[in-house]
């Protein structure tokens, strides 16, 4: 599956990919060393990630990030 994030905020493409990894606010936050408040944070955008946690949630779910200029 594929989106644009261009198309997102930010905490919206961590809930995507959460989502697509079929897991639970709580699962998914142990697979980067966060509760399931954090992530419920920052899927609900009160908390913000740093990019490179966001670098480090995405090798470990195995989503690609590709940065193309238009």
């Amino acid at each position: 599956m594929k989106i644009k994030a261009n198309d997102y905020k930010a905490n919206e493409v961590v809930k995507i990919i959460r989502e697509w990894s079929e897991l639970t606010q709580k699962e998914f936050g142990k697979t980067i060393h966060r509760s399931r408040d954090s992530i419920n944070n920052i899927e609900n955008g009160r908390n913000r990630m740093f990019f490179n946690d966001f670098i480090e949630m995405c090798k470990k779910h195995n989503i690609d990030i590709i940065i193309e200029k238009k």
